[in-house]
């Protein structure tokens, strides 16, 4: 049985399944629509089911909700533009030489959050949590790891990718957390569904003019693609209201330590579905993101 501090713990298993699921459909925009374009899907696309949930929330808790604090502006611009940054530098790694090696950079964001989070928002972690997020992350760069490509880890362009994207998350993560927890008078639901529907606003307002501005045939290409980007939208808004859940509940750096999961997920995959065979290095990789995941969670 969860108590309802703890329900952070499934809130971020589903949002990482959820995140899988949007990232692939999101690369496969990529090669159509290019970087800037296939980011604003999950922003254009997710923006009108955000309302939607934001609109059961409100039914189910009867919650009202006022003009939100000077102070959650602020934290609301830092999350929506470091996610900006943040996918746009992710889909530009995906599509890198040395995407594996930038990848396991990517996954410094759990360290890169606990920083941020004590130093913006005061969070608390304890040295246990700490030594899980370092053994989590360490287990990550294992896994992602592959033969010969440490060799990569001396380029200056994944290094420079791969740690800018991770910090930009982190401060997203940070950023909506602090945004989360200054909604007076309401459920952590409601604050968390209010917050996303303010925050895809933005990000879509910010991208959609850039777009406009600079490639408006990318905005045809996304109109002309909109069953594959609406799916994409759907997976992106359900994905970022478990995210946001979880941000009310915990530190942020707890709930992207958890997220590491998704490496497990992903291997799992790799495995029955694709028959690839995991290597004693994967082996190791795995069994340190379960020690850490399990340290968290556990005390």
């Amino acid at each position: 049985m969860f108590t309802v501090t703890s329900l952070w713990i499934p809130f971020t298993v589903v949002a990482a399944l959820g995140q899988v699921a949007r990232n692939a459909m999101q690369r496969s925009l990529t090669k159509p629509l290019g970087t800037w374009g296939a980011t604003n899907i999950r922003f254009l696309f997710g923006f009108p089911f955000s309302l939607l949930f934001l609109g059961v929330v409100l039914v189910a808790t009867g919650d009202h909700i006022g003009m939100p604090p000077s102070m959650f502006w602020p934290w609301l611009l830092l999350g929506a533009l470091s996610q900006i940054v943040a996918t746009g530098l992710m889909l530009l790694a995906m599509n890198d030489r040395s995407f594996v090696v930038t990848t396991a950079y990517l996954k410094t964001e759990a360290i890169q959050t606990a920083v941020f989070g004590f130093v913006f928002l005061g969070d608390h972690l304890t040295w246990l949590k700490v030594l899980a997020i370092v053994i989590a992350t360490v287990g990550v760069v294992i896994t992602a790891l592959r033969p010969g490509g440490e060799k990569s880890f001396a380029e200056l362009k994944p290094t420079i990718t791969g740690l800018v994207a991770a910090a930009a998350f982190a401060l997203s993560a940070v950023g909506f957390r602090g945004a989360i927890i200054t909604v007076p008078n309401v459920s952590f639901v409601t604050a968390s569904s209010f917050t996303l529907v303010l925050g895809l606003f933005v990000q879509t307002l910010i991208l959609t003019i850039y777009l406009f501005w600079r490639a408006p045939k990318v905005l045809q290409s996304i109109l002309g693609l909109w069953k594959p980007s609406l799916l994409a939208g759907f997976m992106g808004a359900f994905a970022s209201q478990f995210w946001f859940l979880a941000f009310a509940l915990t530190a942020a750096a707890n709930v992207r330590t958890l997220a590491l999961i998704e490496v497990l997920f992903a291997q799992a995959v790799a495995y029955y579905s694709f028959k690839q065979p995991i290597a004693p290095r994967e082996i190791l990789g795995i069994v340190l993101i379960v020690v850490g995941v399990a340290l968290l969670v556990g005390f």
